[in-house]
């Protein structure tokens, strides 16, 4: 996500087909939510369930973070779920502390395409898989590792012993990386972080204008990214050398994010879980799971994070598929064990 919660995507815009009845709810920058309490500035970022908002909060004149759910009756029920946990952690955490996202207020709003719950959240800064894509998946120094991986068990730590709660899907996208900008600042323009620069509002609120407008610069970006390639191959004009990413500037403090498949340690809703890549040998051995789940993902986060690999992904070339690699996972799970 983009900024701070839990449905961004960091892949292509949401698509104007989904701003329809029982869809996305249509935001112009200036909108005004809960009776005017919270009003729209840029769009931070869109999930398949949400869109996500930076937000003014009138009334604590501080900026935030608006996730707008889907209308439709089981994208209601996600977000009221999702609500339920983050109302548990809130209280059960008043000092703000144990580094998972803090629900500030939740209501629904209702618009041309159905009524929408609406979540505000502290405004975070990027995710960890933003993190390694600035850093052109080269692995962090281990001290940044380290320093992560304390506040993620931290996190982990308050969920599982205090709350009891298992995450299901933790992932570098679910690992976001603590704002250190005033909250009553506006985040962007203070310059939130040297990695990414944050997509503007739209102003008309006609999304889909920006989109193919964002969409023909990348691929003018690619097809010149291309020609430089092609010279190199042949001889022609060398490819300028990579600059090397300064993270030194970067606060590695982060906080765990999106509880939308959480589940409570007695009271499991699904027999399959987690992201493939960061799925645990005991989920694909269908054989249950418990907070150890968790940890298994967070294991690969780690191994990410200092490698700039996934642990368990196959790659173009290799031949391998999806199915392949849990099948590999399984055959070694059967050697050692």
């Amino acid at each position: 996500m983009s900024c701070s919660s839990s449905s961004g995507s960091e892949e292509e815009d949401e698509g104007f087909d989904a701003y329809r009845k029982g869809g996305y709810h249509a935001v112009r920058v200036g909108d005004q939510f809960a009776g005017g309490r919270y009003i729209a500035q840029r769009k931070l970022g869109w999930g398949h369930f949400s869109t996500v908002w930076l937000a003014y909060d009138t009334r604590c004149s501080r900026f935030v973070a608006l996730k707008i759910q889907k209308s439709a009756a089981e994208f209601a029920e996600a977000a009221v779920h999702e609500i339920e946990f983050l109302s548990a952690i809130a209280d059960g955490d008043p000092s703000n502390c144990k580094c998972v996202i803090r629900l500030i207020d939740h209501f629904k709003h209702t618009g041309p395409n159905g009524q929408h719950w609406c979540m505000v959240l502290e405004f975070l800064g990027d995710s960890l898989l933003r993190l390694i894509r600035y850093n052109r998946h080269k692995g962090l120094k281990l001290n940044n590792v380290r320093e992560i991986c304390r506040w993620i068990l931290v996190g982990l730590d308050y969920l599982h012993r205090e709350l009891r709660i298992i995450h299901t899907d933790l992932k570098p996208e679910n690992i976001v990386l603590v704002s250190t900008i005033d909250p009553t600042k506006d985040p962007i323009r203070s310059g939130l972080s040297p990695i990414l620069k944050r997509p503007e509002g739209n102003p008309n609120g006609t999304p889909v204008v920006n989109m193919i407008e964002r969409k023909l610069k990348r691929r003018a970006k690619r097809a010149v990214a291309k020609i430089a390639e092609r010279r190199a191959s042949m001889g022609g004009l060398p490819v300028n050398p990579v600059r090397e990413r300064n993270l030194d500037v970067i606060d590695f403090k982060c906080k765990i994010v999106d509880f939308g498949n959480a589940c409570w340690v007695d009271k499991q809703f699904s027999e399959e879980i987690q992201t493939r890549q960061y799925r645990s040998p005991e989920v694909i051995l269908g054989t249950g799971y418990s907070f150890s789940a968790d940890m298994w993902s967070f294991a690969c986060i780690a191994f990410e994070l200092a490698t700039g690999d996934m642990l368990f992904a196959p790659k173009s070339g290799q031949g391998f598929s999806d199915d392949e690699v849990d099948s590999l996972v399984l055959n070694l799970i059967n050697v050692f064990f």
